[in-house]
This record gives C-alpha cells, structure tokens and sequence, in this order.
C-alpha cells in the first residue's frame, strides 16, 4: 500500500457511440487519470487502477444491446420526469394509469445504465451483470398486472454480487469465483421473484465484502474494478462494502438494491450516496445462498432513495428459513407501519460528542422543532476486545460450508487457503493491495474456548454501549452519523438505519443514523420516515440526472 505504483496503464473502459456490438468496449490509457490520483487527500483513494483487468464489458452489455438501443430517446426523456427518483409507489400508480409499462420501465433504467457505464468520463463501475432475461420478465410482468399483490411487482431490483442468483454469477468480486454459477437462488432472492420483483443485474462491491485488503479503496474489486461515487466521481468514497448497492440507486440505475452488512457495510454506502439503507436485525432476513464473513453478525438488507421504499422492499425480502438458523418468522407489514409516523414525543439520544459536527447539530434542532425530546448524553467508553477475531474465526469456518454447499461444481476451491494460493499467483490482477486480512484469518490460532468468551465479552459491550442510556432515559432510539458506531451495533445485535441528513461545503453526503433495540426496525422506520417527510433534503447526483 505504502509502495504505489501505477499499474496497468492501458486498463479498458467503455466508449459507447454508434460502434457495433464487438466494439462497445475499447481500451483507454488510464495513466494520467491515475498519477493524478495519487494526489487524493486520502492515502486509500490514491487508486492503482480503476478498469476491471477481468469483466468483459462486452459480454455484460451485448445480450441486451439491440433492445435498449431501439428504446428511442424521445421516449426515455419523456419518462424521465415521470421516473426518475420517484418511490415506488408513485411508480405503481403511473403504470396503473397506463403512463408507462413495466417493460419501459425496465429499459430506462437499462438505458441509464449504458448512457453512464460506457461512457468513460461517466462510469461508476457499478454493474458487474446484467440479468438477459430481466425484459422478458418485465413483459410477462405487463401480461399479468391482475396478479399483482405486493407493490414490489414488476420493480427492478440491483442485487450487490455476494447474493446467490441462479440465471447470473455470483463473484463476491473476487477473480477465484469469476465462474462462480449457483444452482440456487438465495433465499431473499426467491423471495424477491415469489412477489414479482425483476432482478436487473449484479452491482460491484468491496471484493469478499471488505474482508480482504488492509486499507485498500473501499468498492473495489477485482472483478468489478473501482466503484466511483455519482456525488465526487474519484472525489468521495463510495463507502463500503455495498458499493455499487449505494451507487447504482443513487445514479438511478434501478428503483432499489440490495445490500450486505457485517458491521458497517449497508450504512456507509448509503451515507456516502445519500440514500436510506436498513441494516436490520440478524434473523429478520435469510442470509441463506449469500458469500459469508461471518455468520454471528451477517445480515443482507435495502438501500432506496427513501423510506416508504426500504419499508416495500423489506417486507418483500422477509420470511422464515429453514436453511439458517438465525431466520425468525416476522409478521410485522412495515409499510403499514409507517403510516402516520411521527416523531412527536419520541425521546431520542444524542451523544454530545457528535453536535461539533453542524449537520448534525443542525439536524437535532429540526427534530426537536418536530417535537422529538431530545437527550443529551455522553456514551461510556467501552472497547469491542478482539473484534477482528470474530471475523477471522467465523468466516474460517463458514467460507468453506459455501463452497460446498453454494457454489457451482465448477469452483474447485474448498477453502481460504486454496484461494489465496490461486490469487498469488496473479497478484497484480487478482490482488493488486494484497490479502492482509486473508492472512490474518489463516495466521490467527485463538481457540475455541477462547474464542467464545470473546464473542460474549464482545456482546454484552456493545448491548451495554445503548442499552445503558436507553433503559436510563427511555430511548426510542440512538442518533448517531454514518456508520461511526456500526462496530458496536453489529456486535450487540442492534438494528441501523440511515438516512440522508444533508451535505457538506464540497457536496459530499452525509446520513443521520437511527439505532435501536433489536427486532425495532418498524420503530426505526417510523422515525425515519417522520423525518423525511418534514425534512426532505436528498438531491439527485448533479451529473446523472439526464
């Protein structure tokens, strides 16, 4: 990492103009792009390369071409205020009242996706697949509008690529599963098509969900290459590890995504991309056919441009799977449970460590003229001991369970061991910054014993970081930016959600974060959704809104 060196100066990026469908991909020397980033204030933003050296845009892009292509322009700039950043709901009633069918639909996301991602001054590197299918599926959507009953039908949904799916690989970003074909599709994603929702494609993100590289650029992967936020393309993080999850629904590449989060990994890119993203309590979504870290704290979850969004995409998600251990059957409808949301009498806690931030001071003065209590307190300080040992050991053992059970016959891999030695191999294309953590999981010999004592220590610190001044002041929740207090959230349990909060002089994001007891994620989103409607501050990213 100290060492940087510019790597593969003549990386390939897409030009897209009238070429035919061999030559929608063309290589493009990256070298200034790259020696200028060396500049970047933020040593893990002084990029190596930002192209993928693996994904063929080519073959990504050509299966759907022809149809996109006959999608005229006049059409989709007529659908453009009639789409653009509306919620599903808004999106339901327009195709009811015939504006537009599931099918137009579908291609004008599809056409967003090749104006920007074949555009080399515009990629975001965020589409690692597309679905070849998803029109086909649309159309049989438009043939069977009677049968609609959950207004997720007919949306189409980015998956972040550690989501099993059967019809598209599933690469977790890394060069060892680039073949990776899954017979299966994960539980959430069965869910997902039981109730009528288009899988569009597979988004990039931080390659084995940022459990990889020590310090490497969040959103990068070997497969996908560098993830670029639509706010600050090569200016701002994506955060991470569901990159191209936070960045595909900002761009308006889809109407929502999916995203996965250990500790951290939902919350950061939807901070960074001014979105809402749930990180709900372990249990309440299946984890089941998704590429593990850890199966103590993993969970998937939605990320969408607002509330009653993440509510529908939640409610189309959940379920009871026998196939995970942790799934609970949950009967709450959480769109429901947003209506009428307020936030008056609502005791919220606020760490007066976080009101140097003005945003956030600024925030906690608009809830409290919403008639929120506002509770000053100042949280104890409380470590989370040997943190990265939970990681380590777990995914020891559960990346070999989806080896076998998961991926398709032809990965050959049984273990971490086995697929670090393939990426050495090719350590400048398969691991250009390295495997630290990979080397630290094989390097870390704490015994079982051991092992769950730290478990509970880590447990009862992180319930004790909330619990303590929810229980003393009666919370309804905790108010925190970002993911500064993702750590203590994951290892206690504890459901996040995120929301935009505001900007900053440069025009970054930033998210107010709600963190409550677990399984109160309908309690979460009826605070979030009290805010939004009076406080609606998200703005589309300036450059793609065309």
């Amino acid at each position: 990492m100290k060492n940087i060196a510019i790597l593969f100066a003549f990386t390939t990026i897409v030009t897209f103009q009238s070429y035919s469908q061999e030559t929608l991909w063309k290589p493009q020397d990256e070298t200034e792009t790259i020696q200028k980033q060396q500049n970047h204030p933020i040593e893990r933003m002084r990029y190596k390369l930002i192209a993928s050296k693996y994904l063929d845009k080519n073959q990504v892009f050509q299966p759907l071409y022809s149809e996109v292509q006959v999608f005229s322009e006049k059409r989709y700039n007529a659908l453009l205020p009639l789409i653009l950043d509306k919620d599903i709901p808004t999106l339901q009633s327009e195709i009811s009242k015939g504006k537009f069918s599931y099918e137009e639909l579908t291609l004008f996301f599809l056409k967003r996706i090749y104006k920007y991602e074949l555009d080399p001054e515009k990629t975001l590197n965020t589409i690692i697949a597309l679905n070849p299918n998803v029109l086909k599926e649309a159309r049989e959507c438009d043939k069977n509008k009677s049968s609609k009953n959950n207004p997720i039908f007919g949306m189409p949904i980015l998956l972040k690529d550690n989501i099993d799916t059967k019809e598209i690989k599933t690469t977790a970003g890394a060069a060892a599963l680039i073949d990776n074909t899954p017979s299966e599709d994960a539980f959430i994603v069965q869910r997902l098509k039981e109730n009528g929702a288009l899988i569009i494609g597979k988004a990039n993100l931080s390659e084995w969900a940022y459990f990889f590289c020590d310090g490497c650029p969040v959103g990068y992967s070997a497969v996908g290459g560098q993830t670029l936020n639509p706010y600050g393309r090569m200016i701002f993080e994506t955060g991470g590890s569901s990159a191209g999850s936070g960045t595909g629904v900002a761009a308006n590449y889809a109407v929502a995504a999916v995203g996965t989060e250990t500790a951290g990994s939902i919350i950061s890119p939807s901070s960074q991309n001014s979105l809402v993203g749930l990180k709900p309590t372990v249990g309440v979504l299946s984890r089941s056919g998704i590429v593990p870290i850890s199966h103590t704290l993993d969970t998937p979850g939605p990320m969408t441009k607002n509330v009653i969004d993440n509510a529908i995409l939640l409610n189309a998600m959940k379920g009871k799977d026998n196939g995970d251990a942790a799934s609970i059957a949950v009967s709450t409808n959480y769109v429901e449970e947003i209506k009428n949301a307020t936030l008056k009498g609502k005791r919220l806690g606020v760490m007066k460590s976080l009101l140097s931030d003005s945003i956030y001071a600024a925030t906690v003065k608009k809830l409290q003229k919403e008639g929120a209590i506002i509770i000053e307190y100042t949280p104890e300080e409380i470590d989370l001991p040997s943190f990265l040992t939970l990681l380590n050991l777990d995914m020891k053992e559960d990346l070999p369970v989806y080896l076998k059970m998961n991926a398709s016959e032809n990965i050959k891999f049984k273990n971490l061991e086995e697929i670090m030695t393939f990426n050495a191999k090719d350590s400048l294309n398969r691991m250009p910054y390295n495997q630290e953590l990979f080397d630290g999981i094989i390097a870390d010999e704490t015994s079982e014993e051991d092992f769950q004592k730290i478990k509970e220590t880590l447990k009862i610190n992180g319930t004790e970081f909330f619990q303590k001044p929810m229980k003393e002041h009666k919370l309804d929740a905790v108010l925190s930016i970002n993911n500064y207090h993702s750590a203590y959230a994951a290892v206690a349990l504890y459901p996040c959600l995120t929301i935009p909060m505001g900007y900053n002089s440069s025009g970054e994001p930033f998210g107010l974060t709600f963190i409550g007891a677990p399984f109160q994620e309908a309690k979460l989103l009826q605070l979030a959704r009290a805010f939004e409607i009076k406080n609606p501050v998200r703005k589309s990213p300036s450059e793609y809104k065309e």
